[in-house]
């Protein structure tokens, strides 16, 4: 009876013992809803974390801006209220201003050229600017590159003049359209469909993902492949958090990230290749302008930018 006791004891002390050391749970902000790549490679994330770790750490993801939009999230994890954050990487740029450099239009020419300028010098000396705001930046993923729609072909630069674009209210696509010859019109991105249906606007720009997501494919016929801006969301985590990690606890955290980033990117490469193929069946027109005429007119742009950051800014983000 004394062994059957102790044995009994020494299990309920472990028990507490467990109790009293419940899994590290770290939040995870995001505007992004439950159907997009990026919730999937969270999720991923999520559940890789949780494996690695052997239940150790785990995340709770809040999808679809149930904390706020990307400006509040960011502040909330300044303030130590929110764990991690997902933004896009040139939208930190309205506490980041060097990161509108990042942003310009053909300045990345594609996602693994944003990942070697993010990893190399000019990438380091910006991870010291969130580093300053509270912010470790984890990882970038891939969100898609920005295509232009409209109801006319595009076949060159010169289709752009005279159309009514819609752009979200970010100087960088606004700059992009302006330049090229359209006329920038800001819309709220839930209202874009509407504008567009009603002629409001003639033509927005976005992702095939997102051009597939919010169905504007019905409310336009043509697509212009213009490549004109890499898309990435950035994964972040407040400073003060990872700092408080061991250095286990941060291996884990980021091994998991790298991994939810490998899921994300894989759907959202596989869905921009396929989506083509799903719009022309569907009946629009794909075209595929020259599109050096488009970079050279970003050169004004460059210009504002070089004024503001210094000459050669925009080469030492290229890093060739």
């Amino acid at each position: 009876m004394k062994l059957i006791s102790k044995l009994m004891l020494g299990a309920a002390a472990l028990a507490l013992s467990s109790a009293a050391l419940p899994a590290k749970e770290l939040t995870f902000g995001m505007q992004d809803n439950e159907v997009s790549n990026v919730y999937r490679g969270a999720q991923a994330f999520q559940e890789k974390l949780a494996e690695i770790s052997g239940g150790e750490m785990t995340v709770k993801i809040f999808p679809s801006s149930q904390l706020g939009d990307f400006k509040a999230m960011v502040a909330q994890v300044q303030a130590g209220e929110l764990d991690m954050v997902m933004t896009g990487y040139p939208d930190m740029s309205y506490v980041i201003p060097e990161l509108k450099l990042i942003g310009a239009p053909y300045v990345v020419r594609d996602f693994d050229h944003l990942q070697k300028i993010v990893a190399g010098p000019w990438g380091q000396k910006m991870d010291e600017k969130f580093e300053a705001q509270g912010i470790e930046l984890l990882d970038t993923w891939y969100y898609g590159t920005r295509q232009t729609t409209s109801n006319k072909a595009i076949e060159s630069m010169d289709d752009m003049k005279g159309l009514r674009m819609r752009t979200p209210n970010v100087p960088f696509l606004i700059a992009y359209a302006e330049n090229v010859g359209a006329t920038p019109a800001p819309v709220a991105f839930q209202e874009v469909y509407l504008a567009l249906q009603t002629n409001q606007v003639d033509a927005e720009e976005n992702p095939l993902p997102t051009i597939e997501a919010m169905k504007f494919y019905e409310v336009q016929s043509h697509i212009a492949l213009t490549n004109h801006f890499v898309a990435s969301s950035a994964v972040q985590i407040s400073k003060s958090v990872w700092d408080g990690l061991s250095d286990q606890e941060k291996e884990w955290v980021q091994t998991a990230v790298e991994a939810g980033g490998d899921v994300s990117d894989e759907l959202t490469f596989k869905a921009e290749k396929e989506l083509l193929e799903t719009f022309k069946e569907r009946g629009l027109t794909i075209t595929e302008p020259d599109l050096e005429p488009f970079r050279a007119a970003m050169k004004p742009y460059y210009d504002e930018l070089e004024a503001e950051f210094g000459e050669g800014s925009i080469a030492e983000v290229i890093g060739d």
